[in-house]
């Protein structure tokens, strides 16, 4: 019998200092879309960023959801995401909100192969990684 396998990733979780500045950076900057959910178990409705066939759920600082990580921190992740716009596109969109652009366009390698990135910081300070395979 061979061992269990992963699919796919259906999301992951950003501990944030503040949902509604996360929320209007990721929706206005990155197009996401916000949602909001009961979770099946009950307690507080929460909120998620909606993108493609993923989310990210957000967990406020000052008040973590359990079970969750072990140091949940707001400014500690990395992500990469891809997208079919241009990056020059991104890098017009993103001068004109005045966000600065940290790095790139740079060669990277991704899950599948070569990428070409761009890196901003969102509100806590993650590092965010746009980039077109």
């Amino acid at each position: 019998m061979s061992a269990p396998r992963l699919a796919a990733l259906d999301h992951l979780v950003l501990t944030v200092a503040d949902i509604g500045a996360t929320c209007r950076f990721y929706a206005d900057m990155l197009g996401m879309e916000v949602q909001q959910f009961q979770p099946p178990a009950g307690g507080p409705r929460r909120t998620a960023l909606a993108f493609g066939a993923q989310k990210i759920n957000l967990h406020p600082a000052s008040a973590p959801f359990l079970p969750g990580a072990e140091v949940p921190m707001p400014g500690s992740a990395d992500l990469c995401f891809l997208s079919e716009t241009p990056l020059q596109d991104w890098i017009a969109h993103l001068a004109g909100a005045g966000v600065a652009i940290e790095e790139g366009p740079v060669a990277r390698s991704g899950a599948t192969g070569p990428l070409s990135s761009i890196y901003i910081r969102d509100p806590d300070g993650n590092l965010i990684e746009i980039s077109n395979s």
